[in-house]
Order: C-alpha cells, then sequence, then structure tokens
C-alpha cells in the first residue's frame, strides 16, 4: 500500500500526496522534515505538516515574488533575499542581469546543502553566481543590524508559526524599511487570505507602521490549497505598484529573460484584489 503525507496546516479541510521515495527524512524533538517524490508534483519539500515546495509548481510561487518587485523598481541594483535556502528564489533573482549585488540570508548552512541535493532544480547552479553572497544568520538579527542599503527586499519565509514568526513582526518590517534606499521595494510570502485572513489583516496593520505604501498582490499556487496566494508589497513610493503595462513590457523585453508565469499581463493583473479580502483590511 502506498504511504500518503498528509498535510495539517487548515483545521478540518486539508491535502495529500502519495509518497513514492523517501529522498531525505528528519526528525526531533523540534521539528519534522521530509523530501519525498511524489508521481504528479515531483520532489516535495514539507516541514511539521506544512507543504513547503515542490517541482512542480514551485516557477509560480518564485517568479512571482522576485520578478514583479525587480520589474516594477526602476533600476534595481543591490538585492537582499530572506531565507529561501532551496535556492529557487535565487535562481529567479539572477536571471536579472542589471542586478549587480544579491545577497542572501539563511539561517542554516545545512538547509542549503540539503536543498543543493535534494532539489537541485530549484537552485540551477544559482549559488555559484560570482555576484551572490551567501550569510549564514538570522534574517531578523542581519537586518536589525545591517549598515548596507538593497533595492528590493524579498523575505521568502515560512508561515508565521514558531521561527518563522519573528519575520512577520513589526520590528522586522521597520528595520527591513530601514535598510531600504530611497523607492526600495519590499515583499514577503503572505498565505492564503481565504484561509488565513488574520495574517494578511495583521500584516497591512505593521507595515503601515513603516511604510507610506503597503498593499498586497496575488497568484494561484496550486500546492498552497485554499484559494489564491497572497504577498505582502511595501514602500515608501506608492507610484511603484501602478507602473504602467506598456512600461513593464518595455522593462520585461529589455531583460530578454524566461519566464513560466510570469509576464507584464500577470504583474498588472495581480495587484488586482477581490472583494472579500478588499473588506477584511478594510475593517482593520
Amino acid at each position: 500500500m502506498t504511504s500518503r503525507y498528509f498535510e495539517t496546516l487548515h483545521n478540518g479541510y486539508g491535502q495529500y500526496f502519495d509518497i513514492d521515495d523517501i529522498l531525505f527524512e528528519q526528525k526531533t524533538t523540534q521539528w519534522h522534515l521530509i523530501i519525498f517524490s511524489n508521481q504528479t508534483f515531483g520532489r516535495v519539500m514539507a516541514l511539521d505538516g506544512i507543504i513547503q515546495t515542490t517541482e512542480k509548481d514551485e516557477f509560480i510561487y518564485h517568479e512571482m515574488l522576485t520578478h514583479v518587485p525587480l520589474f516594477a523598481h526602476a533600476n534595481p541594483r543591490r538585492v537582499l533575499i530572506i531565507g529561501g535556502g532551496d535556492g529557487a528564489m535565487l535562481r529567479e533573482v539572477v536571471k536579472h542581469q542589471t542586478v549587480e549585488e544579491i545577497t542572501m540570508v539563511e539561517i542554516d548552512q545545512s538547509v542549503v546543502d540539503m536543498c543543493r541535493t535534494y532539489l537541485p532544480n530549484h537552485s540551477r547552479g544559482a549559488y555559484d553566481d560570482p555576484r551572490v553572497n551567501l550569510v549564514i544568520d538570522d534574517g531578523a538579527q542581519f537586518v536589525a543590524n545591517c549598515a548596507d542599503r538593497f533595492d528590493v527586499i524579498i523575505s521568502d519565509c515560512t508561515d508565521p508559526v514558531g521561527p518563522g514568526e519573528v519575520l512577520f513582526a513589526s520590528e522586522f518590517y521597520s528595520h527591513c524599511q530601514g535598510v531600504l534606499n530611497p523607492g526600495g521595494i519590499f515583499v514577503a510570502q503572505n498565505g492564503v487570505p481565504f484561509m488565513q485572513p488574520s495574517e494578511v489583516t495583521t500584516t497591512a496593520k505593521r507595515l503601515n507602521l513603516s511604510f507610506t505604501d503597503s498593499t498586497f498582490y496575488s497568484a494561484a499556487v496550486p500546492t498552497y490549497v485554499g484559494g489564491m496566494m497572497t504577498f505582502a508589497w511595501a514602500s515608501d513610493d506608492p507610484q511603484l505598484r501602478e507602473v504602467s503595462f506598456d512600461t513593464l513590457c518595455q522593462r520585461f523585453a529589455k531583460a530578454q529573460l524566461t519566464t513560466r508565469y510570469y509576464t507584464p499581463h500577470i504583474h498588472h493583473a495581480s495587484f488586482a484584489l477581490p472583494r472579500y479580502l478588499l473588506d477584511e483590511l478594510g475593517n482593520q
């Protein structure tokens, strides 16, 4: 009989994956991490009952969290990635040849090593790009003590529970705002609002304490079940999320990079939010 992995993120609702082969598994008193193969989604990584990433659909998540801010910014030279140990966010950032420096802060070197071994299609050699500076440190502590400045900050964090909770805190957002250059952009994953509405409203309140302009944009990622996924967006320049469609097309054509999900049309439309989410945000 085929064994199955049941996701336990939501009460009374979820999904399961057939486990064809276990590639890596680690159990401690603090966590349970597993990477397994599945006929439909390829290699799957899960942590403590929550699906983190799959080979089949990771490109949607990583392209949207990367290319939306990088194409919205007129001239992104220095990029900071917080988390993202699987390397897929890095893979997308290095596609932008105008980016000169990429700092990636991952709390655990073993996560990077494990993902390079068992999820090589995520990074595809991105760690070897000479523009990349991998820093092994706590992301929240890094931005709190950082003297450098960045044009775009991408927070590729887990859900706001356990160790990942600090990356959704007001203090973290304040420190990120402090290390952004003028006209800089901060983005982060923010869950599935139909199932996790409090994540969106809480993030909105906290971002508003530090940034002049904040909102959300969205994409549908199949393995993050329950509807569309939101990405937090914050900047001190409200015009950055309203870059014209023609400008996006020009920047995308000039970049000459290949995507599987992102397009200027998708970018432009992703900031249109459904009424139920607008109502949630209006009731802060």
